[in-house]
């Protein structure tokens, strides 16, 4: 089984304003690949003799578990076979093979030296985290697009990674790239994802590089009766990637009526209704929507045949000898009545009929 040594812990150099005994690890955090080798290493300091007698560490470890007294990894049956120490005067570096998922703990040195009281241990020590097939969501592709050209760059939240060596897939084919960055054309239709080299089955979510599989869809709120006066949106929607923009227009009118992916008439008049459609458009191209239709309602809804006519009655109530004048006021004349065989005139309306003896008075 390929193992491969991905992660290091670096430890930082003790300065003159430090304690006597300490031990130092950098960072505090880290993680790793199950299957894969992880070295931590550290430095540790100690006063060089205490009286006349001259400081001699005589046993050094690393732990994780803590019953009392701390048990060396070498004598825990968990790490048989699979860690290795390598020691100086000033560092330890700690080694283990083939990671397990239970291997993820808080992993601390110890020294014991031949002075009185002259053991120490370096607490906090590093937590290391071991991943497996359930965190692929830690790989993750930041993009960053031009007119031309789109720059993906893969990241891992491992990000102790040193070098970091990663593996790019397009559509499930492996690349040639094994850099954190790579540079694609805005109009090559790819689709990619990217994985720590060795670990092919923990990929990060694809990004796609397309316009948009289907044309834009498109709706309009509300879904019933549209009453003239009331508020009315257009939306379209695509699944464009780059993002799209959006253009809305009319049928039969070929100017742009909006330019955002909400079309809102916020007191729709009779004269908008009709037919819209929508175009999502990013640098891959463009995509038109089918047609929405939008009829509007009036208020003032047209007269009917029976509504049309208008009687006006006249009471005398003594014989009238004199001639009688009339003056009427017209409201306005309503549609004419038409029959296949006589011509009818104009039915007209009148608000006001005026009557005096004299054509004065009638006015």
């Amino acid at each position: 089984k390929e193992h491969i040594n991905i992660f290091d812990v670096f430890c930082v150099a003790v300065g003159k304003d430090e304690p006597a005994w300490s031990v130092k690890y950098d960072p505090s955090q880290i993680c790793a690949f199950i299957g894969s080798t992880v070295t931590i290493k550290c430095s540790y300091k100690y006063p060089s003799k205490r009286g006349k007698k001259e400081t001699e560490v005589k046993t050094r470890f690393w732990f994780t578990k803590n019953n009392r007294v701390p048990v060396d990894l070498k004598k825990d049956s968990d790490y048989k076979d699979r860690i290795t120490y390598d020691v100086t005067k000033s560092s330890s570096f700690l080694t283990i093979k083939d990671l397990k998922q239970r291997d993820s703990a808080e992993y601390k040195f110890r020294f014991i030296t031949n002075q009185p009281d002259g053991e120490f241990t370096g607490s906090p020590g590093v937590t290391l985290t071991v991943l497996g097939n359930r965190s692929v969501y830690l790989l993750r592709i930041f993009v960053r697009r031009s007119e031309t050209q789109t720059e993906l760059k893969c990241e891992s939240s491992c990000d102790q990674i040193k070098p970091p060596s990663y593996v790019w897939f397009n559509k499930e084919k492996k690349m040639k790239q094994q850099t954190s960055s790579i540079v694609v054309s805005v109009r090559d239709g790819g689709r990619y994802s990217c994985s720590v080299k060795g670990h092919d089955d923990l990929r990060s979510p694809s990004v796609a590089q397309t316009l948009c599989r289907l044309p834009p869809s498109v709706s309009v709120t509300p879904s019933g009766e549209i009453m003239e006066g009331s508020l009315v949106t257009l939306n379209c929607s695509s699944d464009a990637n780059p993002a799209a923009k959006y253009t809305w227009r009319k049928k039969n009118n070929q100017s742009v009526v909006s330019k955002d992916q909400q079309f809102i008439l916020s007191s729709i008049l009779s004269s908008d209704s009709g037919q819209y459609y929508c175009t999502a458009q990013n640098q891959l191209g463009e995509k038109t929507s089918g047609l929405v239709s939008v009829q509007v309602t009036s208020l003032r809804a047209p007269p009917t045949a029976e509504e049309s006519v208008v009687y006006s009655v006249v009471h005398l109530a003594t014989k009238q000898e004199e001639p009688l004048y009339c003056n009427t006021v017209q409201l306005g004349p309503t549609r004419p009545k038409r029959h296949k065989k006589r011509k009818e005139e104009e039915t007209v309306e009148y608000v006001s009929v005026n009557c005096g003896r004299t054509r004065t008075d009638a006015r």
